[in-house]
């Protein structure tokens, strides 16, 4: 007899991504009031960047190290403010454009070039629950970990960078960062 996939996901235990997965820098970075998030690439090292936005300005991170390179403090600038929900890079992404996921809607990847796959199921709604998936048949297969849950904020994003490196879950007061990448590669 199989089980149905509501009770499995709502009894599935809370755990660590596995392994090539790893916290970025402290993995995870309060955030109050968070509008959005959205990646970038460096534009010295390559690496995968996170611009957060929140009600008290943008924050850039360094998703490898969990630096935060560049910081702006106006209120307003948060909010993406045109029709393609972009907000303006800072620091050493000033002058680009990032697209943003969250509050406003937009997204982010679900899927990797090489099959990891992020879902986000919801059997106690309101709380959301991730699954990050090596087979991306969390409904079926067996090879997927609840690796976030949302019981207290809310979710506003999840997913992973262009690049496949990173994986983000963001929710009104906290951003949770895992790499695969070491520092100097990705």
């Amino acid at each position: 007899m199989s089980v149905n996939p509501v009770d499995r996901f709502r009894s599935a235990p809370l755990v660590p991504a596995p392994a090539p997965w790893r916290p970025a820098g402290r993995g995870v970075f309060r955030t109050g009031g968070l509008i959005g998030v959205g990646f970038a690439a460096d534009p010295v090292t390559g690496r995968d960047l996170l611009l957060v936005a929140s009600h008290s300005g943008l924050s850039l991170i360094d998703t490898v190290t969990g630096d935060r390179p560049a910081r702006d403090d106006e209120e307003d600038v948060g909010w993406p403010d045109d029709e393609d929900l972009t907000c303006p890079g800072i620091g050493p992404i000033a002058g680009a454009r990032v697209r943003m996921a969250g509050l406003l809607g937009g997204g982010l990847h679900r899927r990797t070039r090489d099959g990891w796959a992020v879902k986000v199921v919801s059997p106690d709604w309101p709380s959301d629950r991730v699954l990050l998936s090596a087979d991306d048949h969390p409904w079926t297969g067996n090879a997927w970990w609840h690796v976030f849950h949302a019981e207290v904020t809310e979710l506003r994003a999840a997913g992973f960078s262009p690049s496949g490196a990173t994986l983000v879950v963001a929710t009104t007061s906290d951003v949770t960062l895992w790499t695969r990448s070491d520092l100097g590669e990705q």
